[in-house]
């Protein structure tokens, strides 16, 4: 270091700071136990960080997801602050102005200070530094654990299928029978062939409207004549969208809601739940009915085309 003496131009008179200088040395009464206890707080947060992501991966309770990275930050904050307050050169730092150009010699004096300044701040605590690092290692390796762990778990076999087939029963939820008189005009319910009660991919929405007058069945398209036996109509619940459950029938204009994205789906005569607003690229697939001799409602056939959005499909040809 070095001061000037006279005006800007004479030659500075070099003044030597020592490194056993007050500004040098740090806050802490007790150096090598501040730095044991540092050292114990950085273990404390990559133990509290390690927890956290065990307790993440295994699904456990709210209090100990909280309690884990709480100490995980603790234990690492506070190490940081105490390292910074109690274990770095107390300062305060301060520099006369001098002639802007060095000579030589002051080249020589400022590259020996830096040198000599990093090596008693970071060399001695390069346990810390390890620790630290390892501290933030582990923080780092949790942080990527939602996106391992609650995506779930990559499907293995899938099957897009449902489990309709000829002749399957319409059950309810419960698993019992779907009769031609359960549900009223206007109504709806959602149904499931029986076996699979709850099933995501088979879930059905069942409606039941008031057929033209002078006819029994309500006829959506060419060729589907019988497949809505007095009123009863029966689509796919799985939006053709992103695959969010089509949850709300609207009598007055006969249409289906997917309360996800708002896609909307005409199910009146004439209409084989056409998308009519919305995002959905394609009409819901309808399930053929009929009504058996005991009045239950049963499938002529499973689905003649894939449920869902059709980029589930994509690779599975």
């Amino acid at each position: 270091m070095s001061a000037p003496t006279g005006d800007d131009h004479a030659t500075p008179t070099p003044v030597t700071v020592r490194l056993d200088a007050p500004q040098y040395q740090v806050a802490a009464a007790n150096p090598a136990g501040m730095e044991k206890a540092v050292a114990l707080l950085f273990l404390l947060g990559l133990a509290g960080f390690a927890g956290f992501g065990a307790a993440y991966w295994v699904n456990a309770s709210n209090f100990w997801l909280g309690m884990t990275l709480g100490v995980g930050f603790l234990g690492l904050g506070v190490g940081m602050v105490a390292w910074g307050k109690y274990l770095m050169p107390r300062g305060p730092f301060s520099e006369s102005r001098h002639s802007m150009v060095p000579t030589e010699a002051e080249k020589r004096r400022i590259i020996q200070d830096f040198s000599s300044r990093g090596k008693v701040v970071i060399e001695r605590r390069t346990f810390l530094a390890k620790i630290l690092g390892a501290a933030s290692a582990v923080f780092g390796i949790v942080l990527a654990f939602p996106v391992v762990r609650s995506l779930g778990p990559v499907p293995k076999d899938f099957s897009i299928a449902t489990t309709w087939k000829v002749d399957s029963f319409l059950v309810k939820i419960d698993g019992s029978k779907v009769h031609q008189d359960d549900v009223a005009y206007g109504g709806m319910l959602t149904v499931f062939p029986e076996g699979d009660a709850g099933g995501a991919l088979s879930q059905t929405m069942l409606i039941r409207q008031l057929p033209p007058a002078g006819q029994v069945n309500i006829v959506t398209a060419p060729g589907r004549e019988s497949w809505g036996p007095k009123g009863h109509l029966a689509f796919s619940k799985v939006c053709t969208h992103a695959g969010c459950p089509v949850g709300l029938y609207q009598q007055q204009t006969h249409q289906l809601l997917c309360p996800c994205h708002q896609s909307l789906f005409d199910v009146g005569p004439g209409h084989a739940a056409d998308p009519v607003f919305g995002p959905a690229p394609r009409p819901l697939p309808q399930l053929p009915l009929y009504i058996d001799s005991g009045g239950y409602l049963r499938s002529q056939a499973p689905y003649d085309e894939p449920v869902g959005p059709g980029y589930w499909y994509r690779g599975n040809d």
